[in-house]
């Protein structure tokens, strides 16, 4: 059984490695990984031991299987990492729909999330749990130290009630 729950200082190293060898097994796909490991694991050092308040984790058996942020604490989901050995156990949905829970708790509509335009697994995990893509971009990203296309995609989480005066009107 899963247990989710928040993340811990003292475990802040392990994250960053479930963190990197997720993002490792996404960009082996995309092909873009060579130049970026050393970066790329520093990133998630710095993130994890500077914003592990920020963290929520999932749990399989004791082990950490994965983990997913909000960096500003908004509707931002910023990071959102599976173990490549936990993924397909329905863990990821576990962790967006606890994640989206915090979003409306905290009073946000809507959850948002960024990835690499081109992590197709990502995209198409989002799109499944009910995301849509809103934009396409490339910027420079400071934690890697390159351009880096991204897609933005969101999710309506409250739904609207229509201002009506009565049943039929």
């Amino acid at each position: 059984m899963a247990i989710i729950r928040n993340a811990r200082e003292d475990e802040t190293d392990f994250l960053s490695e479930v963190g990197f060898r997720a993002w490792e097994k996404a960009m082996n796909a995309i092909g873009e990984m060579t130049d970026m490991r050393a970066s790329a694991r520093s990133a998630f050092q710095n993130f994890t031991r500077s914003s592990w308040l920020t963290v929520t984790v999932i749990e399989q058996g004791g082990t950490v299987a994965g983990w997913a942020a909000r960096e500003n604490l908004d509707e931002l989901i910023s990071d959102f990492w599976i173990d490549p050995a936990f993924q397909g156990q329905g863990l990821g949905r576990a962790l967006i729909a606890e994640i989206e829970g915090e979003i409306v708790r905290q009073g946000f509509e809507v959850a948002r999330i960024e990835t690499h335009a081109q992590n197709a697994e990502a995209v198409g995990f989002f799109e499944k749990h009910g995301y849509s893509i809103n934009w396409l971009s490339v910027a420079y990203s400071p934690k890697i130290d390159r351009d880096v296309q991204s897609v933005g995609l969101s999710k309506r989480l409250v739904t609207e009630e229509p201002e009506t005066y009565g049943p039929g009107f």
